[in-house]
């Protein structure tokens, strides 16, 4: 009896933040369902029920350009329901539009060609949805960093603001590492008052709000007043500006720790979480980073290899010609898994003895600093996909091999 084939569906949605196009097309390329719907979930569950009574049994291959933000709730739902689901790169959609007919751009014709390259292709990555851990780290490490550059920012701004009316005061701290200095600026930020409170009243003022060496901070902070007689026009808009950002800072210093509190609590409960701060040079700030790029699951990867280039750490081929062998950076990759493999593998550098051999070597090769480092980086990858895997922790021993490796 000769078997009959199940004709295949194949849907691609060009996702949207209020609404989606969803195109379906058959094993023939031929449109048979196209529709705009809204980023609600009664709707997109009216769709999803209209595209399964139509394929009456027939596989269905889903795709969508976007694998976060306004797609997160049709994701969700098409995972939920046991559907496959392909992602393919808004980039790849963007090239790839211009090999069919017509220079217009619309989002039913982007929802075809999204389908029809889910037809056609076979190298695009199913897509999963991320475990709630991986979630909760992804946001609160995207929180931390905001914070950080808002930190950044207002210690820029302060110092700035500080160098055009009081400049040896500015000169005195570093105010992105000495909180004594901020509680000073809360309380006094010009010359005259400082002179006019003294050492001896400075000092007990610091003190009770339990500034660590209160004596020294009062003695940098009064010689820079009596450096300085002069009163700059601005000075007292200038110094009520320096206070607001003192006190923004501080704010930002809390919240910041408040965060970083949360992130360590919510990054041991993940099961590798063990393993990933086994590896020398990765704590749990580093190790939270790893798992918001990644969501821990190496399955996802297939390969460290496929790791590595997710990474930036493995360069792609550049060859047109007679030029061979010109090795370039992947265009594409995660800046912040990036971050997170170069800082930890310098830190690996000094404090791990295989580390550091590696690095010594590749040194002696002739390597800049930051290439010895990438290079590290590249293989402590290998090492870090391969003890996830297999659920095991680093171990000296056991990782010379690999790290030694050329």
């Amino acid at each position: 009896m000769k078997e009959v084939r199940v004709p295949e569906l194949w849907a691609g949605t060009d996702a949207g933040k209020a609404e989606h196009h969803c195109t379906v097309i058959d094993e023939d390329g031929a449109k048979v369902i196209s529709r705009r719907v809204a980023n609600d979930e009664a709707e997109l569950l009216q769709l999803l029920a209209d595209v399964m009574d139509f394929a009456d049994g027939s596989p269905v291959t889903w795709a969508v350009d976007l694998n976060a933000g306004g797609a997160a709730l049709w994701i969700a739902l098409l995972v939920n329901h046991g559907q496959k689901l392909l992602y393919i790169p808004g980039r790849n959609v963007h090239h790839a539009s211009g090999s069919y007919r017509g220079d217009g751009k619309t989002d039913a014709k982007d929802a075809y060609v999204i389908a029809d390259q889910a037809r056609m292709r076979r190298d695009l990555q199913t897509l999963q949805e991320p475990g709630e851990i991986a979630v909760d780290l992804k946001i609160l490490t995207a929180r931390r960093l905001d914070l950080s550059a808002d930190r950044t920012r207002a210690i820029n701004r302060l110092r700035a603001q500080m160098l055009e009316y009081f400049p040896a005061l500015e000169r005195a701290f570093d105010y992105s590492t000495s909180k004594a200095a901020l509680v000073l600026l809360t309380g006094y930020q010009a010359p005259a008052a400082l002179r006019r409170i003294g050492r001896a009243r400075l000092t007990a003022w610091l003190k009770n709000r339990k500034v660590y060496t209160p004596s020294k901070v009062a003695d940098l902070a009064v010689a820079a007043a009596e450096a300085q007689l002069t009163t700059v026009p601005g000075e007292k808009t200038a110094a009520r500006m320096v206070n607001t950002l003192a006190r923004e800072v501080m704010a930002l210093d809390e919240e910041i720790a408040q965060i970083s509190a949360l992130i360590e609590e919510r990054f041991r409960e993940h099961p590798a979480a063990e393993v990933i701060t086994s590896m020398p040079g990765i704590g749990d700030m580093l190790g939270a980073e790893f798992i918001a790029a990644t969501g821990g699951d190496m399955t996802a990867f297939g390969s460290a290899d496929r790791l590595a280039g997710v990474a930036g750490l493995a360069p792609v081929p550049r060859d047109s010609g007679k030029v061979s062998g010109n090795l370039r950076r992947p265009r594409r990759y995660s800046r912040r898994l990036l971050r997170m493999c170069y800082m930890s593998a310098q830190v690996a550098a000094r404090f791990c003895p295989e580390s550091k051999a590696f690095y010594l070597r590749k040194r002696a090769e002739g390597k800049s600093h930051k290439q010895a480092v990438l290079a590290l980086a590249r293989r402590r990858l290998n090492v870090l996909w391969a003890l996830i895997r297999d659920n095991r922790t680093f171990e000296l021993s056991t990782s010379r091999p690999i790290l030694a490796a050329a």
